[in-house]
């Protein structure tokens, strides 16, 4: 019995680890995360048997300290709370492409801004066309955002027929399109009336937080206490709370402490170090200078590896399988039973919202670069041509997580705010199977290895 055994085999709990690894690490795994959370929330909100467990989002849950108290529906902690964990997730992210990634230079980042300009102002013109005059006219912002999530899913779908360099001008453009999503919201969506004095405040907690960094404090302990303040103050202020997660992103520290040739030569020192003071047996470790030295190690390697890159790395799968897929059950959950489109006439929303995303998205994203390539600010990337530009702008029109965020602040409406969430619903699934229909057609299919072989 014991012969048929591959020893040299890894054990089945490490292939299993292995795989989840994998899979959380995948760029589609997020977004088919969130499909499935999608999905559920329709099903829950359409089926009458279910109906009721969406009520569980407007369950009042508080905390209380002493005298301080804050209380709000689940719904409201998941978009004002844990949102602003996943804002803080896409700060770090907008820092670190602009510190060495596409936008860490004029050259790598005029084209993704010019697109994702024009991604943003055709679509919220198209937006304010259908709806000027009209009581939803503030849900201009809605049609503005991508999806990333959705986005890189269906274009990771189609693998090797979607060139390389159009998969990094959608990520390069979709990291401006958040920035700019921001920006939209932190000044045109606030969730009640302003606060100079909570404003104020959050301002000195910020400038501690920066003077932190400048001081090359790297305790994540510390910016995270400070952070949850500067959350508080931000909820109060009026301007919405999520915005205190990009503002912390802005204050973490993104420098090593120690340089690469300090860290290897120490590394290999305490690594030969390791070596000598053990006996070369696989056995669980009890040397006390062994675990000496693992400890030595950690510390070097936290000391070269960024704060900001490790809160990233801690809390990117947070905010991809916890946070986004919570925000779709409790957000995504809206009534469809046609009876949109049986509405005379219909609203003014849906077109808006339709055609700012569908249209809107790839006209905008190809006029701007087209226009920013022949003023010689920027230059397309190489073997792209402009249908392909304009197909992959098709699939910058799913919107889905940032356009129903906005949809919620822009509305009080609720048949509007039901509207708004369905529009965006099948839009952005229309966008995703025409984006993707538009790639394969304006891209050639490579030939396998076997067809080269022959062909020689």
């Amino acid at each position: 019995m014991i012969d048929n055994v591959d020893l040299m085999a890894p054990p089945k709990h490490s292939k299993a680890r292995g795989m989840l690894h994998a899979f959380l690490e995948s760029q589609t795994s997020g977004g088919l995360v969130l499909l499935v959370c999608t999905i559920i929330a329709l099903v829950v909100a359409n089926v009458p048997a279910l109906q009721h467990i969406q009520e569980i989002w407007h369950t009042n849950v508080g905390i209380t300290f002493g005298e301080f108290k804050i209380e709000m529906s689940l719904m409201h902690w998941i978009n004002d709370a844990l949102m602003a964990i996943f804002f803080f997730v896409v700060g770090l992210e907008i820092k670190r492409e602009m510190l060495v990634g596409e936008l860490s230079s004029v050259k790598k980042a005029t084209l993704p801004i010019f697109a994702a300009l024009g991604g943003m102002l055709v679509p919220a013109a198209i937006y304010a066309f259908f709806n000027a005059g009209t009581p939803t006219s503030n849900g201009w912002g809605i049609p503005m955002a991508t999806d990333i999530a959705f986005a890189v899913g269906v274009i990771s779908i189609l693998g090797k027929r979607c060139p390389s360099a159009l998969k990094i001008f959608l990520l390069a453009l979709a990291i401006v399109d958040d920035l700019g999503a921001i920006i939209v919201l932190a000044l045109f969506y606030p969730s009640h009336e302003l606060s100079f004095m909570y404003m104020g405040l959050a301002l000195v907690v910020f400038l501690v937080l920066v003077g932190f960094n400048k001081m090359k404090i790297t305790s994540p302990y510390i910016y995270m206490i400070f952070g949850l303040v500067l959350w508080y103050f931000v909820f109060k202020s009026g301007i919405h709370a999520t915005i205190a997660g990009v503002l912390l992103a802005v204050s973490i520290p993104s420098k090593t402490t120690i340089n690469e040739v300090r860290f290897y030569v120490k590394v290999k020192h305490l690594l030969d170090k390791f070596k000598e003071s053990g006996n070369s047996e696989v056995e669980v470790l009890a040397n006390s200078k062994q675990l000496e030295t693992i400890h030595d190690i950690n510390e070097e390697v936290d000391a070269i590896n960024p704060l900001m890159h490790r809160f990233e790395s801690v809390l990117h799968p947070i905010a991809n399988f916890l946070i986004i897929p919570l925000f779709a059950l409790a957000n995504a959950g809206v009534t469809l039973d046609g009876s949109i489109m049986s509405m005379s006439p219909m609203p003014a929303v849906v077109p808006g919202i339709f055609f700012g995303l569908l249209l809107g998205k790839p006209i905008g994203i190809t006029l701007f670069s087209y226009i920013s390539v022949k003023t010689k600010l920027a230059e397309i990337p190489a073997g792209i041509p402009w249908k392909q530009v304009f197909a992959m702008g098709m699939v910058a029109g799913i919107g889905f997580t940032m356009s129903i965020f906005v949809d919620n602040l822009a509305f009080s409406d609720p048949v509007a705010l039901n509207i708004g969430k369905a529009t965006i619903l099948v839009t952005s699934f229309v966008s995703a199977v025409c984006g993707m229909l538009a790639i394969l057609m304006t891209t050639s299919k490579q030939p396998s290895r076997r067809q080269k072989k022959r062909k020689q």
